[in-house]
């Protein structure tokens, strides 16, 4: 039987709950507790603005909230565990207590991950993609979080052809995770749009998307106000919301499941449309 992405597939996650994806798409929110994060840096850096940011986000309609406490833009300043701990760990706690959202956390660090997922977590989202800290899909495994792996091309050489270079990355990270003894349900994949990819890259990403589908999971999308989102619309980070719409709207349509955006509200719309001809197309 073909793959179909848009079938059910109920993806496992930490602490007893699982997220139906395929029928309609859904949306992560993004809450960098962070002061560099490149459009929103700052803002919520404070754990109580962060938690209110995250309920924001859930009345938006957010069905899973991602908590980062490190930076990922390209020239961002390096943070301890430490650091990157205390930042996370009382936003996921506090969350947890006063929610019943599901909350990711935004970590290459196993160390981080344990505690984000006993503070409450019930996702592990790396921008590695496992090959940075490779226990960390020991983690995963060990708590039963759902597992976010997503595809860089930072640190090392990329093939020539994208998809090609999505294969050969992300096969990898799929091998580590099976060593560690993660289950094939509680995996979704990444592409990692602008991680260390230029305008023409993401677009030919965008355009040959189905591609993906050869791997037979999920995938998360995150082309929130990125870089190349400017280079098209001609607008600047914190102006790119309708632009991220429109990308979040043209990959639902090719399949993707779950879109990590900074406005919630925004994304919705664009996805409510998609998923309404989805289903008009399905008769």
């Amino acid at each position: 039987m073909t793959y179909n992405p848009f079938h059910k597939f109920s993806w496992k996650l930490a602490h007893g709950r699982s997220l139906e994806l395929g029928p309609r798409g859904v949306l992560m929110a993004i809450v960098n507790v962070t002061p560099d994060s490149f459009s929103d840096g700052g803002r919520f850096i404070d754990a109580t603005a962060a938690v209110a940011q995250g309920i924001r986000c859930l009345t938006e309609g957010a069905l899973i909230l991602d908590i980062g406490g490190e930076s990922t833009r390209p020239d961002a300043a390096p943070v301890s565990a430490d650091e990157e701990q205390a930042r996370i760990l009382p936003v996921i706690s506090a969350l947890a207590r006063e929610t019943d959202a599901l909350i990711s956390a935004d970590t290459y660090r196993a160390s981080t991950a344990r505690l984000a997922v006993e503070a409450g977590a019930h996702i592990v989202n790396d921008v590695h993609g496992l090959q940075r800290e490779p226990d960390i899909a020991k983690v995963a495994a060990e708590t039963g979080a759902g597992l976010c792996i997503m595809h860089t091309g930072r640190d090392r050489e990329k093939r020539a052809d994208v998809i090609e270079d999505q294969f050969v990355f992300l096969e990898r990270s799929l091998e580590i995770a099976a060593e560690a003894g993660v289950a094939r349900d509680r995996i979704v994949l990444d592409p990692g749009f602008g991680f260390a990819k230029d305008t023409d890259e993401n677009l030919e990403l965008m355009a040959r998307f189905q591609e993906l589908h050869r791997f037979e999971l999920p995938f998360l999308i995150g082309t929130s106000r990125k870089r190349f989102v400017g280079a098209v619309s001609g607008r600047e980070a914190t102006d790119r919301d309708v632009a991220t719409a429109a990308t979040s709207a043209l990959l639902r349509v090719a399949g993707a499941s779950i879109f990590r955006v900074h406005n919630v509200a925004n994304s919705k719309d664009a996805l409510a449309i998609a998923d309404a001809m989805l289903n008009a197309k399905a008769g």
